[in-house]
């Protein structure tokens, strides 16, 4: 009898430590999350003058035949194309956004009769010397360039731009978080987490101009005013407190 109880004795003893260590670990883990926190927003803005804008510019073309439209506005907006490279603009700067060929009819005494074809090519074009706006939408339309719409203006560097509107909001964060915790006779241990709060935001609304074929032979430079450019940031810290 002696010698079978030597085995239950020494399984016993195997299992005790498993047994007594699991609450252990996880105490550190519940003590953590009944800690005192504030949570505080910032905001950081800065605002900037643009120096870059993007333009649309376009051709229309009109004919008897979709054949011959297209051909003549290919050969307008060859010269378009042709116009702003002159003027400094490189290729990678330019970007056809829109083709259209389609039928104009005319209709009289309940009959559609078909006049012709009009034929559209639209740019995208970016330009990066912003001084020279005015002159350049002046020089695409002086090349033959039907319409021009859609001033936006940009930042070559916008990410930088960006981080420096993030570092100024969770500065803010952080010195509401510290005025929440003196407020409170406490003071801020920690950062806990921080988190840039998302949200859309719309393009700057373009500056809609409309300028026709009969401004080509004034070339006068248009007067461009590019303001500023604002970049707002928002985030939410959260700071542990003692």
């Amino acid at each position: 009898m002696t010698r079978a109880a030597v085995p239950l004795f020494l399984v016993s003893l195997a299992f005790a430590p498993l047994r007594v260590q699991q609450p252990i670990v996880s105490q550190p883990v519940q003590q953590r999350t009944d800690e005192p926190v504030v949570v505080t927003s910032g905001e950081g803005v800065v605002r900037q003058a643009p120096d870059r804008a993007w333009v649309t510019i376009a051709a229309e073309s009109r004919a008897r035949t979709p054949q011959d439209a297209q051909r003549q506005n290919a050969e307008a907006m060859d010269a378009v194309t042709n116009r702003l490279k002159s003027a400094g603009i490189s290729g990678d700067a330019l970007q056809t956004t829109m083709f259209d060929l389609q039928p104009e009819f005319d209709y009289a005494n309940g009959k559609q009769t078909l006049r012709g074809y009009v034929a559209r090519n639209q740019l995208q074009v970016r330009v990066d010397a912003l001084p020279k706006l005015g002159e350049i939408i002046a020089s695409a339309v002086g090349g033959g360039a039907t319409n021009v719409s859609g001033v936006r203006f940009d930042l070559k560097d916008r990410d930088a731009v960006e981080r420096e509107a993030l570092r100024l909001a969770v500065a803010d964060a952080r010195k509401r978080a510290d005025a929440a915790a003196r407020g409170a006779n406490m003071q801020v241990d920690r950062v806990v987490r921080i988190e840039e709060q998302r949200e859309f935001v719309p393009p700057p609304r373009p500056m809609m101009t409309a300028m026709r074929a009969g401004m080509a032979e004034q070339q006068v430079a248009v007067p461009i005013e590019a303001g500023e450019i604002e970049i707002r940031i928002h985030v939410s810290l959260t700071a542990a407190i003692k």
